[in-house]
């Protein structure tokens, strides 16, 4: 039977709805797409349940189930597949259990299936569907990788995982042999770790025959991608719903306002169908939320309950949008309404979505070089993330899609498509896991947008200056190892310097806390008395270092002394801190401990407290912060970068700010520049100890500034003192790298 039939080049239409795969694993017959005779699933080998033939019949309406049967004999006869498809296609779900079926043909002699996405959220919940969908477990056929949580076994056949979490794999599995068919999904976001999977598979796939990939793309970089791996086949599913967009006259003079009062309108309009309103920012969804909370009480009842769901970006959907509550729409008179900034998994699965109010305008984080942060940039949105926003209208028929700006700016102001994260962020990271997988021969990628050259220029100062690279540019023996942590370079160096100043414990909570999300809650209320008191609890004068790792300890504490979840959640409550924060820092921090078992470095008994004890903590920080440093210049907390003459202030989480101390030198964790300019996790540090540990040839690199005369007075007297003999300075780092030499091969 003809399956296939030829339109441009190698574009591809449909004209069957046979089954390939299920045919080819003997497992029963498919007649007209619908499984009749089909008892057993062949995957566990369960009878299917009535669910099963439930969902079956939602996924054949789905708009790219008219393509399975093309998509199956196209992966049969290439190696690399391109699907063009929208955002509410259900191509994120169906496309992967169609090369487990491919896979379970062949009898996984080729490996499994992985299917990358861009964030955390979106994979957990594609592998909580695709289970339901597929009448199996989830953690054993289907599962789920995430930073710092793993829903897998050894056998799970279909694999939902970042793209982060695929690159750490290729770390000690660079040819991804585990896998037959690795799926790339959300190219849209254009994620530094999605542009190098789609740069490394094109080595690998040369390496591996039997491998196939499949990469799917909104319909605007389709082009692009099928010239980027030469001319491959592309399948097109086509957009058959046109909803209704309307456009304002011109520019809102206050866009969020303007959202505010037309979501009231279609309220009290008592038109049937959730609403979800695109916004700029996270503060945004929380001041709108806020304000829909304190209105409806307002409300005429006539007009039915508002429900405001708060759904940001990178936190777990099913906070929010229980996965059991997406199907159904609210009942007894109430209505839907979603903030966000983003398009997730969750709102495409929502049925009852009618409305979709967009403001047109994201904040956007772009890495500045010269000033070593990164800043939020608002800029209108780009022209694919307009069209995604509007396909997840439930109904073409009644639904609208409001956008507030018009026409004009759409066509003439947005981007086709969104910049590649290459282009704009701090690639520090992204050279060392580079350098790491040059030792697997696997170190040249091409990328298909350039990154930044002033970025990777200083990506790589900045791993030289952190010892990650040796004299021929390759990494070095402290590089190696500072690649095995799933976290900032300047933070595994910091973690490495413990090992040597013995307070290995406490940087591990340390590093757990600030790689969690802020453990601060109820930022609105900032400066009231109620806050402050109960902020004061954890204090420490040597700052905000020190305070996390109080806090952190005390929630542990806690959990020790067989406290409910219900009193631990109560506790972080009075205390405004967030319990899902200190549960990934409980997580994230299990982890650390577990690489530093793997790779058998030593792990030192806590010792918090003493006064040794925080003057090595802030060794081990400035032997991977010495590059955030700042200095008070007025006595006021405007603070002057140390490697530029950008000023910040103390963010107002700080505990400086709390107890009114302006300390003159810090150290901080993060500068951002947004409303205002912020150093945000300082703790004070001497001029004496940062010159006992900045590389010279970095300090000498500084532009000549008031604060790097300072410092220099500094060094000057301390030559006056005699200085510890070289042997006993390098020992223990002597015997870090001693030690990791004999776990050479299994590092690399």
């Amino acid at each position: 039977m003809e399956l296939l039939q030829e339109r441009d080049a190698d574009t591809i239409t449909v004209s069957s709805d046979k089954s390939v795969f299920l045919d080819a694993s003997d497992s029963s017959g498919v007649e007209d797409g619908v499984l009749d005779d089909l008892e057993l699933n062949p995957f566990d080998g369960l009878p299917y349940s009535s669910r099963f033939y439930e969902l079956l019949k939602q996924r054949e309406n789905l708009p790219i189930w008219k393509i399975k049967n093309a998509f199956v004999e196209t992966l049969l006869n290439n190696q690399i597949v391109i699907v063009s498809a929208g955002a509410k296609s259900g191509k994120s779900s169906q496309i992967p259990q169609w090369c487990a079926e491919y896979c379970l043909s062949v009898h996984y002699q080729h490996g499994t299936v992985a299917c990358t996405q861009v964030q955390k959220q979106t994979s957990v919940w594609l592998a909580m569907r695709v289970a339901d969908e597929m009448d199996v477990n989830i953690g054993h056929e289907v599962g789920y990788v995430v930073p710092f949580e793993s829903c897998c076994t050894n056998e799970t056949i279909l694999r939902y995982c970042t793209d982060e979490m695929l690159l750490r794999e290729m770390m000690s599995n660079p040819l991804l042999s585990y896998y037959g068919v690795v799926i790339i999904d959300d190219i849209y976001e254009r994620s530094i770790s999605t542009d190098i999977l789609l740069g490394f598979l094109k080595d690998i796939l040369v390496t591996r025959p039997e491998l196939k990939a499949v990469i799917i793309t909104p319909p605007e970089l389709s082009g692009n991608l099928v010239s980027y791996y030469g001319n491959v086949p592309l399948i097109e599913v086509q957009d058959t719903c046109s909803v209704e967009v309307v456009y304002t006259s011109g520019l809102q003079t206050d866009y969020f306002i303007s959202s505010i009062r037309l979501l009231f309108e279609i309220h009290h309009s008592k038109q049937e169908g959730d609403i979800v309103v695109f916004l700029a920012c996270e503060k945004e969804i929380k001041r709108a939320y806020e304000m829909i909370m304190q209105d409806r009480l307002n409300v005429n009842s006539e007009f039915g309950e508002l429900v405001p769901i708060a759904l940001y970006p990178h936190q777990t959907c099913s906070d929010y949008i229980p996965y059991e509550g997406l199907d159904h729409s609210f009942k007894d008179n109430k209505r839907r309404v979603v903030l966000t900034t983003s398009l997730g998994e969750s709102l495409i699965w929502m049925s009852n979505i009618y409305f979709i109010i967009d403001v047109g305008i994201e904040r956007r984080k772009v890495y500045n070089t010269r000033i070593r942060a990164e800043s939020l940039v608002t800029q209108p949105i780009s022209k694919v993330q307009a069209d995604m926003r509007k396909q997840i209208v439930s109904s073409c028929s009644s639904g609208k899609m409001f956008c507030l700006y018009p026409e004009e700016f759409a066509q003439n102001k947005m981007k086709s498509s969104l910049t590649a994260k290459v282009e704009e962020s701090n690639l520090t990271s992204m050279v060392l896991f580079l350098k790491r997988m040059d030792i697997a021969g696997l170190g040249q990628c091409d990328f298909i947008s350039r990154p930044d050259p002033e970025s990777l220029m200083q990506a790589l100062e900045d791993l030289d200056y952190l010892a990650a690279l040796d004299d021929d540019g390759n990494l070095s023996e402290f590089g190696i190892i500072m690649s095995e942590f799933p976290l900032d370079p300047q933070l595994s160096k910091s973690i490495l310097a413990a090992c040597e100043f013995d307070c290995v414990d406490e940087i591990l909570t340390l590093a757990a806390m600030v790689t969690a999300p802020n453990c601060f809650t109820n930022l609105s209320l900032e400066g009231e008395e109620p806050v402050l008191t109960r902020k004061t609890k954890f204090l420490h004068p040597e700052g905000d270092h020190f305070t996390l790792i109080n806090i952190y300890k005390a929630y542990e504490e806690l959990k020790r002394s067989n406290a409910s979840q219900y009193d631990v959640e109560k506790w972080c409550q009075d205390y405004y801190l967030s319990f899902p924060a200190l549960e990934m820092a409980c997580v994230i921090r299990s982890e650390l401990l577990d690489v530093m078992k793997r790779i058998e470095l030593p792990v030192s008994e806590p010792a918090f407290g003493s006064e040794d004890n925080v003057l090595n903590i802030k060794k081990s920080l400035l032997s991977g912060y010495f590059m955030q440093i700042a200095r008070d210049v007025d006595g006021l907390g405007n603070y002057i970068m140390l490697t530029h003459k950008q000023v910040g202030q103390l963010h107002p989480d700080s505990g400086y700010c709390i107890k009114q101390r302006i300390p003159e030198w810090v150290l901080f964790h993060e500068f951002s520049i947004s409303d205002r300019s912020c150093i945000r996790i300082t703790s004070e540090i001497s001029p004496d100890l940062f010159m006992q540990f900045v590389p010279q040839y970095y300090f000498s690199n500084l532009p000549p500034t008031e604060s790097k005369e300072i410092l220099q007075k500094a060094s000057e007297n301390q030559s006056t003192v005699l200085p510890l003999p070289p042997d006993e300075e390098l020992d223990a780092y002597d015997n870090i790298a001693d030690s990791s030499a004999d776990q050479r091969c299994i590092i690399q």
